[in-house]
């Protein structure tokens, strides 16, 4: 009887030693536990280096669609369009001066894709997540695309006249038509060709695709549709569409354009720009409306890997607790008493009470 007694002290003590164990290295190690200040300091940021190859890899085929997009719409540049009927009495409508570009065509992806690529950049060096700089940048780079894509072959199919085709196609003012009353151009190949291009603007189309896109990234990182009033938020994603519209309206100011021609490029822009926003982002005025879907995505395997960890680390500390008492109650005396398994009275102790919960 002295000899279970001894035991069953023996027992609690190494069992409150084995406890006093665990919370130290709790103590020293924060971070595996589930909202650990170290796990929640690190969890929300991706970094380039750790998770940019992955990324890439797991998108490597729209980057191949969007390199497809390119070589079409190079190869839509090169073909002629449709030269459609124009005949004399259509000519009034088409004898506005030729005059130089106000926005110049290379200035174009300019502030269409490289200003708010520059945009996404910033943001990135803010928040250090590669998940919402690569959907930024895929998404405008299919926005724009797409936008040039479906421009361009609209273009070439309608082959519609511009403003100032009468110069292009009679540049020394004589015009000429053959017996079919339809025109015989002798200008220059090179601006027949683009007389040709009047619908719809192109300029119009890429600035709204490109600035539209962008407008629609800072209305969800400023939380514009936050209901708490603030007009400065409605300021800033509007200057984008308001620059997208100078540039459209300077189409119709140069007459390279009708105004049925800018008016039709910046809804395809706008358009095609919400579709492809909308491929990465939730709404703008949706409660997580700041962040790509993957990144919710990564956040939410992230928590789940940390709960893996924390029971698993939970149940090993129980097991080796466990294992590590019944050995010390199956060990015999050394006197050559007839040995019998300690019994320790828990129901008489709190620290019974605790371990007890932490095994359920």
């Amino acid at each position: 009887m002295a000899w279970n007694k001894l035991g069953s002290l023996f027992s609690f003590l190494n069992f409150q030693r084995i406890l006093q164990r665990q919370r130290q290295q709790q103590e020293e190690q924060p971070g595996l536990q589930l909202g650990g200040a170290q796990a929640a300091a690190q969890r929300g940021r991706h970094p380039i280096k750790t998770h940019g190859a992955k990324l890439a890899r797991d998108h490597l085929h729209d980057w191949l669609i969007l390199m497809l997009l390119v070589m079409i719409e190079v190869g839509l540049f090169v073909i002629h369009p449709f030269y459609r009927f124009v005949g004399k009495d259509m000519m009034t409508d088409l004898k506005y001066p030729m005059k130089a570009n106000t926005v110049p065509v290379w200035a174009v992806p300019i502030y269409s894709v490289l200003l708010p690529i520059c945009v996404f950049i910033f943001v990135y060096f803010r928040r250090r997540d590669v998940y919402d700089l690569h959907h930024s940048v895929l998404g405008l780079l299919f926005a724009v695309l797409i936008t040039a894509v479906i421009t361009d072959a609209i273009k070439d199919a309608v082959g519609r006249p511009r403003p100032d085709f009468f110069w292009r196609c009679f540049p020394d003012g004589k015009d000429v038509y053959d017996r079919w009353g339809n025109v015989v151009c002798h200008g220059n190949k090179v601006d027949i060709k683009e007389g040709h291009k009047s619908f719809p603007s192109g300029h119009a189309s890429w600035s709204f695709a490109g600035l539209g896109f962008l407008s629609l990234y800072l209305s969800g990182k400023v939380k514009v549709f936050d209901r708490k009033g603030h007009i400065a938020k409605l300021c800033i994603i509007l200057l984008p569409l308001l620059a997208a519209s100078l540039v459209a309206v300077s189409r119709v100011d140069d007459y390279w354009h009708h105004w049925n021609d800018v008016f039709a490029g910046g809804f395809l822009g706008l358009v095609v720009a919400a579709f492809c926003y909308r491929q990465f982002f939730p709404n703008p005025y949706d409660d997580q409306g700041w962040g790509p879907y993957a990144y919710f995505d990564a956040l939410l395997e992230e928590s789940l890997k940390d709960e893996a960890d924390a029971a698993a680390q939970t149940t090993n500390a129980l097991t080796a607790q466990t294992m590590e008492v019944h050995v010390v109650n199956q060990t015999p005396p050394s006197n050559g008493e007839n040995f019998s398994s300690p019994q320790l009275d828990y129901g008489s102790t709190s620290r019974y009470d605790d371990m007890e919960l932490g095994r359920r």
